[in-house]
């Protein structure tokens, strides 16, 4: 080992005592049980629904509270107490009008901190109790460690413990202790957050789900296909950068982009108010809560018609200088008839309905009006200046991987791309071809480069980026072609379908699944694919546990426009140190429903997975760092302490 390496380390353990406590330390830790992992996917911006499963941990704090107060609290009582961990300042306040005087308001709040400290030591079971204290809200620490660790054995301190209670009490600090206390417990109960992908689009705060991620004590992020086209237009893709103000537009999310990212889109809107009018196709969807005048429809309708244009236009370049991406059947401006309003598209011929051509010169189809590329221009620039955005790109890159294998499992949010034999198929980048796990690896390769190097934006990885979102062999993609142009212009169905890569109906299969595994480098045996991006249809009888457990597929639909098909509201996913539970969710429709009623929104738990012995954190992630670390210090003692 090197031994400057092997100095600076000496410098924090200057002593061999110092080494020697920290071996046992970390010797005893790896024979901890290992933390709950908690796996969500397909968020789409639905922050209200994520936060509640995040808050509740999919149902383990109330299993936690009724596990200890089965015998002491009615099932009202536990959902309350559970509804106060979940949303303290809301319950707390709920709470505070309900009693007539302060001595009853008082009396509760000794009852419910007790509670509470009663509740963490069983959640924090696992963990060392420097861990604990890390967790602990930090003004309290003294305080609730002195009423963790209290001991009535000789009742020479029953008076000190009463005392605490009451000065905390008078002192009018019990609703903060109390939410500090909350949010611990929250914390305690999950170890670990896997983001499958696709935080972003369709929903209306993604940013909101970015503030949390930021804040949260421990996480990794799998990027979806929406998470990379983000990413794509920050680090220097206009064509990434149009389909998501097209997307905003179709939702009705225009405010995300203008409103909470200050770019501005008034000059999107100037050429949209020249060139577009209503148009059936391009008006927004509807939300319940949010309706719209018809000005504003109107704006919306010829904003989306502008951007789907420019995003059309920007795709040409990109497939003919990228022969190797094998879109040709994709240059759909070129493809049209624009005398007789035809398309022949695959070897078919369609009619075409409700166009917007006005800006389209049909002798170059794919050329920018010089006020389109004036647009884009200033588009960009304002979305690389954004402060906000640069903070949550820039996270979601640092915490961001395709893919990654993690206690024997293997989380991605898309698919492996395989052929209707169940082989992997291969990719040919730059003269080199590619397949499974490679051909991930190259894929994120550009990505990262292309987002280091955000002045370029027409080079082969600002270009590779944009084939995630839409290219056949896409990981992320995981179809043979999109069909926007198609779904917009043509009547025919049968035009809209995007067939899907096979990995979708082979991932049934164990066989292929083991196989998977094993190109990543995991065992068959106690491995499983962790999957998201394409919603369980439970409404129609699908299985999200496939291939004898060794496939589970969590989304369930986050995405409100997703859950009239898929009849549920999500799928999450625990793996404690007895194995894994796959958490189906009902709607969910506000907190204050929850407060105020103490409705949750799990509906059932199936068992995928059950160890026959508890996992050890020695057979973890977290073990194998521990152990490197453990290693080293051994060579330190050889090395500085010892004769």
């Amino acid at each position: 080992m090197n031994t400057k390496y092997l100095d600076l380390l000496a410098e924090k353990y200057d002593c061999e005592e110092k080494v020697v406590t920290e071996i046992v330390n970390l010797e005893a830790i790896l024979n901890l049980p290992k933390g709950t992992e908690h796996f969500v996917s397909d968020l789409h911006g639905e922050y209200h629904a994520f936060q509640h499963v995040l808050r509740n941990g999919s149902g383990k704090v109330k299993e936690k509270i009724t596990d200890i107060f089965k015998d002491r609290l009615t099932d009202q009582e536990i959902d309350d107490f559970a509804t106060l961990v979940y949303y303290p300042e809301d319950k707390i306040k709920l709470m505070k009008n309900k009693f007539s005087s302060k001595d009853e308001l008082h009396e509760w709040y000794q009852e419910t901190i007790c509670n509470m400290i009663t509740l963490i030591p069983y959640a924090s079971s696992k963990y060392t109790r420097s861990k604990l204290r890390k967790a602990l809200p930090e003004q309290f620490v003294y305080v609730i460690e002195e009423l963790l660790y209290k001991s009535d054995k000789y009742s020479n301190k029953k008076s000190y413990y009463e005392m605490i209670l009451q000065q905390i009490i008078t002192l009018g600090q019990s609703e903060k202790l109390i939410t500090g206390l909350a949010y611990t417990i929250q914390r305690l109960i999950v170890d670990h957050l896997h983001v499958v992908g696709d935080i972003y689009d369709r929903g209306p705060d993604p940013d909101k789900i970015m503030d949390t991620l930021i804040n949260y004590h421990s996480l990794d992020i799998q990027w979806g296909n929406h998470d990379v086209l983000w990413l794509g237009a920050f680090a220097g893709s206009k064509v990434c950068l149009a389909n998501i103000i097209r997307i905003c537009a179709r939702y009705d999310n225009l405010d995300i982009i203008e409103d909470v990212y200050g770019i501005n889109l008034r000059p999107l809107l100037t050429l949209a108010e020249k060139y577009y009018d209503d148009n059936v196709p391009f008006r927004p969807k509807e939300h319940k809560d949010k309706p719209l005048s018809d000005h504003e429809t109107l704006q919306i309708t010829k904003i989306h018609q502008a951007i789907a244009m420019i995003q059309f236009k920007l795709e040409s370049p990109i497939i003919k200088r990228r022969d190797f991406f094998n879109m040709s059947e994709r240059l759909v401006l070129e493809k049209v008839d624009y005398q007789n309003n035809e398309i022949t598209l695959y070897g078919n011929t369609y009619s075409l309905q409700n166009t917007c051509f006005a800006t389209i010169d049909p002798a170059d189809p794919a050329r920018l009006l010089e006020e389109e590329e004036e647009v884009m221009n200033k588009l960009l620039l304002s979305v690389q200046h954004s402060e906000k955005l640069a903070r949550h790109m820039k996270f979601l890159m640092k915490k961001g991987n395709l893919y990654l294998r993690y206690n024997g499992n293997l989380l991605i949010h898309g698919c492996i791309p395989l052929n209707e034999a169940g082989e992997m198929e291969q990719m040919e980048i730059e003269g080199e071809t590619y397949k499974g796990r490679a051909l991930l690896d190259q894929f994120e390769h550009y990505l990262q480069y292309s987002f280091s190097h955000r002045d370029r934006t027409d080079d082969l990885a600002t270009d590779m980026v944009w084939y995630l979102w839409t290219g056949e062999y896409s990981s992320l993609f995981g179809k043979r072609a999109m069909t926007t142009f198609e779904r917009y212009f043509i009547d025919d169905k049968a035009s809209h379908k995007e067939k899907k890569n096979p990995y979708y109906y082979l991932r049934e299969d164990e066989a292929v699944c083991r196989k998977l595994l094993e190109e990543f480098e995991l065992d068959p045996d106690q491995g499983h694919i962790i999957n998201g991006h394409t919603p369980v249809k439970e409404i129609e009888g699908e299985n999200p546990i496939k291939a004898n457990s060794k496939m589970i597929v969590i989304d369930g639909g986050f995405s409100k426009a997703y859950q009239s098909t898929t009849g549920i509201a999500g799928y999450t996913l625990l793996y404690n140190s007895f194995g894994m539970q796959l958490v189906a969710h009902q709607h969910f429709n506000s907190k204050e429903q929850v407060i105020n009623n103490g409705a949750d929104v799990l509906s059932v738990r199936r068992v995928v997975d059950k160890e026959m012995e508890r996992k050890k954190v020695r057979e973890t992630n977290v073990g194998k760092e521990l152990l490197e670390e453990i290693e080293m210090l051994k060579r330190l003692m050889e090395y500085r302490y010892m004769d």
